[in-house]
């Protein structure tokens, strides 16, 4: 098959179209309209084979990654997701892998209403590249800067049990319980992007990351932009009853200290917000964990277990 062929077979036909996509799939860029009083969200990851994924991870898993990923970056700014680009380099047009990868796309670009508006295939090691694109009201996005000293610190849903699934899937650990097997290994090939929560902390949260590389490794970009410290109660950490079941306690710890992938939004609220956060995550059904406090020393991170200093040299996941 041709490039155009692979293009025109599995990827142009969608089942779900935008009213605000005017040329999609099909020339050499697409047009869209903006609405009016909305700034234009953008955002780009690249998943390798071997990187990102494991090479016997399946292609409907990978696709629906590769569009959580950059949603969860959306999120992390307060966006609605609206398009995505994907480009996809391809070691060999295998018709059965294309199928489900696509159905993959089609059903999580579904699902988030969003809409594939063009890309390339090209030839080369298996790596998926998605742009995604988003509005928010002006004036109303989510940084890492304006955080301040006083400011609590939280964390959505449970965080680690990527890294466990990750062991998991790699066959470097085993566990006898089949349901948090399931779960553990779910966390890692399809993670949820907390866009509800991203926009229900406009206007309310004063810094915002999503966590991919780890706890330890993100909140860091959040302590530099801001120019903020950080304590961070380890015994607070959110844990998921499979992972609790599966792993000891100093285990469960580090995993969610560094082991990135699990895409949960971390967040910062000063005090006077905190009445308004918490309607709004009731109003939306959304859970979150308070973990910590910034500090005015200035991209200092300390860790504590009930209230002792807790010693932890692991920095998250880095490319390089």
């Amino acid at each position: 098959m041709k490039e155009f062929k692979v293009i025109e077979d599995f990827f142009k036909q969608q089942s779900y179209q935008r009213k605000d996509v005017i040329i999609g799939i099909g020339d050499d860029g697409a047009i869209t309209h903006i609405p009016e009083g909305q700034a234009l969200v953008t955002t780009t990851d690249t998943l390798l084979s071997g990187v990102h994924f494991l090479p016997s991870t399946s292609a409907h898993a990978i696709a629906q990654k590769a569009i959580a990923v950059n949603l969860s970056d959306l999120a992390a700014m307060g966006a609605e997701p609206a398009w995505i680009s994907l480009s996809l380099s391809l070691p060999e047009i295998d018709k059965v892998w294309l199928e489900e990868f696509s159905r993959g796309i089609r059903e999580h670009a579904e699902y988030y209403s969003v809409q594939l508006i063009g890309g390339d295939t090209v030839h080369g090691p298996l790596a998926v590249t998605i742009t995604a694109q988003g509005f928010v009201p002006y004036d109303q996005a989510l940084t890492r800067s304006k955080a301040k000293p006083g400011d609590s610190v939280y964390v959505t849903g449970s965080i680690g049990d990527a890294g466990v699934g990750l062991q998991l899937a790699q066959l470097k650990r085993k566990i006898n319980n089949q349901e948090h097997h399931d779960f553990l290994v779910n966390r890692l090939d399809y993670p949820t992007p907390r866009l509800l929560v991203g926009t229900s902390l406009r206007r309310v949260a004063s810094g915002c990351i999503d966590l991919s590389d780890g706890l330890i490794s993100d909140i860091q970009h959040i302590l530099k932009a801001s120019q903020c410290g950080a304590v961070i109660h380890v015994d607070k950490l959110p844990l998921s009853d499979a992972m609790v079941a599966s792993v000891d306690p100093d285990e469960a710890i580090k995993f969610a200290l560094s082991a990135g992938d699990d895409y949960e939004l971390l967040f910062t609220v000063s005090e006077e917000q905190k009445g308004l956060l918490e309607t709004n995550l009731a109003n939306a059904n959304i859970q979150a964990t308070c973990i910590g406090q910034l500090t005015g020393l200035a991209e200092k991170l300390e860790l504590r277990q009930n209230d002792q200093p807790y010693e932890f040299s692991n920095l998250g996941y880095e490319h390089f």
